[in-house]
């Protein structure tokens, strides 16, 4: 079992275990990067992969909006990717990840190497460690669910269907399962250490959950997803698993053991809550209101706050933050969320 967090009766971390707490701790996805001007200072002078394999880099990007906002959580500064070069994939950012030799045969999934944790992204810990030392606030440690790694493995980019992925499901199924077998032991090993490390909390990242169908679904990642949340368990540090655009599925995933659900901004919270039981719920203003007018701005944070009464709540947003968005209204929802009072 991993030592308590020094932050372990923070606000963040009680509300992730489940508190109902009288305001709701924050954190936004993809907070740490593209609409902060010291992240773009920075990216001038070092490519994206430069940075998340620099510790003292990485440590800095992921406490620039703690340091801005005042932050109830830091999250990593890294990418679902980062594990897989070291399974023998070549992996370039440009902008977004691109699979130099994308994963479509068995024989390719069988060259694929489960490194040792170690060996998986030993400059990820490093960074861990020396932002743990640094962060007044609880840091996140996250990786991506096995079936989304998958989808960009084979696909070989972002795509607004990943139509080769969902093929190769159905007709490869042996490799396919081979392949989501790999990822799932993989994902293990690269979140423990993360947590070894002084990560106190675990985000699963189920980019591309809404592709899917619940047959598929229920034959390769909920048992992708079981196991590793089961795995984490020894931990004992909240989970928090975010599916994106994913309530045809909500019977599945209720079944999940996982602290806490991270939801997009699609279905009000306390559907969600309803739907899923009762747990901590994670979210969901819709990044685009970040974009809106500050009144406009304000009655949408105060809608998701009334949403998520009933039961712990960690505000976030539904989706990663915008890169056009405007560190004003970064601050304005804040003040907003701190000065809602959920017992009210």
């Amino acid at each position: 079992m991993t030592t308590p967090s020094r932050h372990h009766d923070s606000l963040f971390l009680r509300a992730a275990r489940g508190e109902d707490t009288a305001t709701a701790p924050v954190w936004f996805m993809r907070q740490a990067g593209r609409h902060l001007p010291e992240y773009l200072a920075l990216k001038e002078r070092w490519s994206f992969w430069e940075m998340v394999r620099t510790p003292e880099i990485a440590c800095d990007v992921t406490l620039q909006p703690v340091r801005r906002y005042g932050m109830d959580a830091a999250i990593f500064f890294s990418d679902i990717m980062t594990p897989l070069p070291a399974m023998g994939v070549d992996i370039e950012f440009s902008p977004g990840p691109v699979i130099q030799t994308p994963i479509r045969t068995r024989a390719q999934v069988d060259a694929l190497r489960v490194p040792d944790a170690a060996e998986i992204a030993p400059f990820g810990t490093d960074a861990i460690r020396l932002i743990t030392q640094e962060s007044p606030v609880p840091l996140i440690g996250f990786g991506g669910a096995p079936l989304t790694l998958a989808a960009y493995l084979v696909q070989g980019s972002g795509s607004k269907d990943f139509a080769a992925f969902r093929a190769f499901l159905r007709a490869e199924p042996n490799a396919a399962h081979l392949l989501i077998d790999k990822l799932t032991e993989l994902s293990i090993r690269y979140l423990d250490s993360q947590i070894e490390a002084g990560a106190s909390a675990v985000q699963i990242f189920d980019s591309w959950a809404g592709l899917h169908d619940r047959w598929i679904w229920e034959r390769y990642a909920m048992p992708s997803l079981e196991r590793l949340l089961s795995a984490l368990a020894r931990h004992n540090v909240p989970r928090i698993y975010f599916a994106l655009d994913a309530a045809h599925l909500m019977e599945q995933l209720r079944v999940l053991p996982a602290e806490v659900y991270g939801w997009d901004w699609r279905m009000p919270l306390n559907e969600v809550r309803n739907r899923l039981g009762a747990r901590a719920v994670q979210g969901n203003l819709d990044p685009a209101a970040l974009l809106a007018d500050p009144q406009a701005l304000r009655s949408e944070v105060e809608r998701v706050l009334r949403a998520g009464q009933g039961g712990a709540h960690v505000f976030n947003l539904g989706h990663g933050i915008f890169r056009e968005t405007d560190p004003a209204n970064v601050q304005r929802a804040l003040e907003t969320i701190r000065a809602f009072d959920r017992h009210s």
